[in-house]
């Protein structure tokens, strides 16, 4: 399969890539994964953990461009207990976040209250790397 809407791949770097989160937590969720399957930061060749904070970090200014956030989250969950939904895979979570982001639909009704589709997210993220790629 070619990456695009469909499997949400921003872009594959030669160890890592960048996907948007299918279940985001705010618009532009987006999340540097390595390449090979692993439950920890430290089990990861410093290469592979290198590659996944670039694409992170490119991440933070494209998605500055695209969104204007107030500020981000970054964060790796490592293990169940710490939220990790498949504790063999880690990936690196880049959440851009605005001031009163969190509202009562997500207080009350676990419910989470996106201003644009996926698919809209995706194109607008996925125009803005390229257009970075300089």
């Amino acid at each position: 399969m070619e990456d695009g809407p469909e499997n949400l791949i921003v872009c594959r770097g030669r160890l890592a890539f960048l996907i948007l989160n299918r279940f985001p937590y705010t618009t532009g969720h987006l999340m540097a994964v390595p390449n090979v399957h692993s439950p920890s930061l430290d089990l990861l060749q410093p290469e592979v953990r290198a590659e996944m904070m670039e694409l992170a970090a490119r991440a933070v200014t494209v998605l500055t461009r695209v969104y204007h956030p107030d500020g981000f989250n970054l964060g790796i969950n490592i293990g169940s207990a710490a939220g990790a939904g498949i504790a063999e895979h880690l990936h690196f979570h880049v959440l851009p976040r605005w001031g009163g982001d969190t509202n009562f639909m997500a207080s009350v009704a676990d419910t989470r209250v996106l201003p644009e589709t996926l698919e809209d997210s995706y194109r607008r993220v996925k125009e803005a790397w390229l257009a970075h790629s300089d």
